[in-house]
């Protein structure tokens, strides 16, 4: 079993950065063997993927060049840094492993 915790999200003004953590507790084995994604949902749309992050720490993809994810094995929290947010970054943004999902945590881009 695993708990995900998502935070630092808020609101911001457009051409302002957010740093997202995903604290990942539970089995400490079957979070560092996989990766981990980086979800956001807008009002009305349907679930995007943002970035994905290997169990090793390699970028496996992200939906803009304007976010990076990295993870931190030692402490099992993955960070998205999302630079110059546009009010279409606006949404639920979620943390995955596998079949576990956090609870999300908003943010909010005003033009």
């Amino acid at each position: 079993q695993v708990q995900l915790v998502e935070s630092g999200g808020g609101l911001v003004r457009a051409g302002e950065s957010l740093r997202l953590s995903c604290k990942a507790t539970g089995s400490v084995g079957f979070i560092r063997l996989n990766d981990i994604n980086c979800y956001r949902q807008a009002p009305g749309k349907q679930r995007e993927l943002v970035a994905t992050v290997s169990a090793g720490g390699s970028t496996i993809y992200v939906v803009s060049h304007r976010f990076t994810i990295s993870r931190d094995n030692v402490e099992n929290t993955v960070y998205v840094q999302l630079n110059s947010l546009e009010p279409e970054d606006t949404g639920v943004y979620y943390c995955n492993l596998n079949n576990n999902w956090g609870q999300g945590t908003q943010v909010t881009v005003s033009s």
